[in-house]
């Protein structure tokens, strides 16, 4: 019968966090959110009943900082577990591939771009499966083609130009 509590017949060490792990992760979250307060601080905001280009940055930034905050506060109370190991591999890997689709976007088009950083994300982790991967890959850019060019009509280009 467990509800959640920590029964041991260890004495608990007395911490003033009781929930690192969610308090450490909040407390990056909300830096995250005051970060992108204070790079959006330039952006018109709201003018009148019309939505600025900073609006909704500030908007989502807010709430992030509110409910990691709110979290945090409740991870202090509450028993929880210690953080693990940090992995940087993954982090590091979907950067790239992050940075990959913004430089090939242009000269090769979505379908070549979207699948390219799809695998180069699928390297950060040990665990791919990469016959399951290019499936996944091969679906997420038919899905990326039809939402983006054809769904909402954006303009981009389907194929590398040296195709066309």
């Amino acid at each position: 019968m467990s509800d959640g509590l920590q029964l041991s017949d260890a004495p608990q060490e007395r911490r003033w966090i009781k929930n690192p792990r969610d308090f450490w992760g909040c407390i990056a979250l909300a830096v995250l959110a005051l970060v992108s307060l204070w790079i959006n601080r330039d952006l018109p905001g709201m003018e009148g009943p019309l939505f600025g280009p900073g609006t909704a940055p500030r908007i989502f930034a807010v709430c992030l900082l509110l409910l990691s905050g709110t979290v945090a506060i409740w991870a202090v109370f509450t028993v929880g577990e210690t953080p693990g190991r940090f992995h940087v591999r993954g982090m590091v890997v979907v950067t790239i591939s992050v940075i990959v689709f913004a430089l090939m976007i242009r000269p090769f088009g979505l379908v070549i771009t979207t699948f390219v950083s799809f695998m180069i994300a699928a390297l950060g982790t040990s665990e791919t499966r990469w016959f399951e991967v290019t499936i996944a890959a091969v679906a997420f850019t038919v899905g990326a083609v039809l939402l983006f060019v054809y769904g909402l009509s954006l303009q981009f280009s389907v194929l590398p130009r040296f195709m066309l």
